[in-house]
């Protein structure tokens, strides 16, 4: 492997305790890992507590793992080498913001090779990042896999939620419940509505909220639902009827779905996916990826829903997908719990498609450019990766 001059640091052997990994300590210029590591613990507190690294490991020939993820090396197979590394650096910098500049790992594959993974601060090659809604696009992504293999159709997802989820309670629903789509629901267009006093009192009894009680209380208890189109509201309940409905078609239920069918096949095993109050997994938030793992979801947008040259997720679900049904004030649009938007570098548009999530994690994927960018941070907020990478990486690719 190939690293950046003076970037590949000593390591010092760090132990946690018995609920935390111990750091180890490579001087053979591997990424940083750790080790001790149990799958089952809550990632999420783990993470937070883990040490910064003392220098940040930026490799720009990235080591092969047998692990699915083609590698190769920057400039040999792509991109401007000055100008990747002076942005891969900047971002083991000190941030003059508090709330941005956390970045963890800083990931580029182009035309389907891996040529950049860097670590920075609590970022681990073999720790699964924490991820927010990011969680939605994977949820996203299982759903299409479904359809791919016959476990619904396309058309499908234009029909009722409720005519999936048969023993939902109907008589007890609010009018307009029943016309909910799955569509609408991945489209964050469901219009359930429910008062912050209402969501109290039905989280202080989570035992009605397992199974299918979770949305039932969500089509129950909401303020009727008015006509389609409706506006769109990012709220955690309209991804939750999508898992429901993906529990409800697959053999084994979501949980078994999701881990045989859509992350087995991409050589995804060393993650997390918590659990809901329903029992299902989590659909809002709660996942816990590798960084390299997030490229592999990228490549799937970018190829189409094409893995190793096989149909993985239907064409026209995931052109669906990443189209833009609404739009935000910024101008960004929003399809299946994926986002897009356009931006101009140097005086030319380009087209994005992105997974995001709080704090900054991020699957960034620009067709035209064969390229996904994946980020991993622990910022307040989005932080700045979204106005600033675009500008930072696209002239490192693009055609002069």
């Amino acid at each position: 492997m190939r690293n950046i001059p003076g970037l590949s640091s000593l390591f010092v052997p760090l132990l946690f305790g018995s609920v935390l990994p111990v750091l180890s300590a490579p001087s053979n210029g591997l990424a940083p890992e750790v080790t001790s590591l149990n799958l089952k613990d809550k990632l999420y507190q783990l993470e937070a507590k883990l040490p910064d690294l003392e220098a940040p490991f930026i490799s720009v020939s990235p080591e092969a793992k047998k692990d699915g993820v083609v590698v190769g090396a920057l400039g040999v197979d792509g991109g401007n080498h000055e100008l990747i590394e002076r942005y891969a650096m900047e971002l083991a910098g000190p941030s003059k913001d508090p709330k941005a500049g956390n970045t963890d790992s800083l990931l580029i594959s182009y035309k389907g090779k891996l040529i950049v993974e860097a670590y920075y601060r609590r970022g681990r090659a073999n720790f699964p990042h924490y991820q927010m809604s990011i969680t939605k696009s994977y949820t996203a992504l299982a759903l299409g896999r479904a359809i791919q293999l016959g476990h619904l159709k396309l058309e499908d997802i234009d029909k009722p939620v409720v005519s999936f989820l048969k023993k939902l309670d109907l008589s007890k629903l609010v009018p307009g419940a029943e016309k909910i789509t799955v569509a609408e629901a991945l489209q964050m267009t469901s219009g359930i509505r429910l008062g912050d006093d209402q969501s109290k009192a039905l989280t202080k009894d989570v035992g009605q909220l397992k199974g299918l009680g979770e949305v039932q209380a969500y089509l129950q208890h909401s303020a009727p639902i008015p006509p389609s189109p409706r506006e769109m509201k990012y709220q955690e309940s309209d991804p939750a009827l999508v898992m429901q409905v993906l529990d409800a078609v697959v053999p084994g239920g979501a949980e078994a779905f999701i881990a045989n069918e859509l992350l087995a096949p991409l050589a995804i095993t060393q993650y997390h996916w918590e659990t809901g109050v329903s029992g299902l997994p989590k659909s809002a938030a709660g996942s816990s990826i590798l960084s390299r793992d997030m490229v592999k979801f990228g490549n799937l947008i970018l190829n189409k829903g094409q893995l190793q040259g096989q149909a993985f997720i239907p064409e026209a679900y995931l052109t669906r997908a990443t189209t833009a049904f609404t739009k935000q004030a910024r101008g960004d649009g929003y399809g299946f719990f994926w986002w897009s938007e356009d931006v101009t570098v140097n005086g030319k548009s380009y087209h994005l498609i992105e997974g995001r999530g709080a704090g900054g994690q991020f699957i960034i994927t620009i067709p035209e450019l064969d390229l996904v960018t994946v980020v991993t941070s622990h910022n307040q907020g989005m932080g700045d990766t979204l106005k600033m990478l675009p500008e930072r990486i696209i002239p490192a690719f693009a055609k002069k």
